[in-house]
């Protein structure tokens, strides 16, 4: 799938579960389907700040210059919302992760309104990591 084509699957999978307690499952769900990290992975390198859960980072780049990112949590929701992240930005170059409007599609998605402030803080820490991934491959 491109980009645009597992973003707009994430929205149209939203947007037919009848309310936030079916979408949360889904996103647990998401959750459930992350590919493991190896003990090793979980670091101090690989840790994102901001967070209140303990979560993990890796970013693999391809041959192609995409990047693969992996992820884990600590905390069910919180590998759910890895699992919507890695969804919108996995296997992405790095000027395509520069080039997305992560507000908006988190406003389509009405995400922010129906997590907690520490999640949307986290949420957001996990974004700030994956984008400062993509800038350092794109200068380097």
């Amino acid at each position: 799938m491109t980009m645009n084509s597992n973003i707009e699957h994430l929205k149209e999978t939203f947007e037919m579960l009848p309310d936030w307690e079916e979408r949360y499952r889904y996103i647990i769900d998401l959750g459930r389907q992350l590919e493991p990290l190896g003990d090793h992975e979980r670091n101090e390198a690989s840790r994102v700040r901001g967070c209140m859960s303990q979560v993990w980072l890796v970013a693999d780049a391809s041959d192609d210059d995409r990047l693969h990112f992996r992820g884990d949590s600590d905390a069910h929701i919180v590998r759910g919302l890895i699992g919507v992240l890695l969804t919108i930005y996995s296997d992405k170059t790095p000027q395509e992760i520069a080039d997305l409007d992560i507000n908006q599609i988190f406003a389509d998605l009405n995400l922010e309104q129906h997590i907690t402030m520490n999640r949307r803080n986290g949420l957001y820490s996990m974004v700030e990591t994956i984008e400062n991934t993509a800038q350092r491959h794109l200068t380097s």
